[in-house]
């Protein structure tokens, strides 16, 4: 799902991922992120693909907001998991978004 009406400017959190070959709990533990990231103040959406390369992106009104999201304690286990289990490699961007526009048929 495309999250839309969004107001510029605000931020996108850009998460892109290689996934191990032990994903026992994976899913279930991103799904735990995206339902406790909607309950964080500042948050206005997400959009995610899971496959070869897994590309998360989550939409925040300002950079407090996202640091208030990245210290949630657990969010901060996630991630912890993440390193030690799920991933092989990722990158993490932070980007102000300050135009946008799309097509809706």
């Amino acid at each position: 799902m495309i999250v839309e009406n969004l107001k510029v400017p605000y931020y996108a959190v850009i998460f892109t991922t290689i996934v191990t070959e032990n994903l026992e709990g994976y899913i279930e533990t991103a799904e735990r992120m995206e339902e406790l990231a909607k309950l964080q103040k500042g948050y206005l959406g997400i959009e995610s693909a899971r496959s070869e390369v897994g590309i998360t992106v989550s939409y925040w009104q300002n950079l407090e907001a996202i640091i208030s999201w990245k210290n949630n304690i657990e969010h901060t286990e996630a991630r912890n998991l993440g390193r030690e289990k799920w991933y092989k490699q990722y990158q993490l961007r932070i980007s102000k978004v300050e135009r946008e526009y799309g097509f809706i048929k």
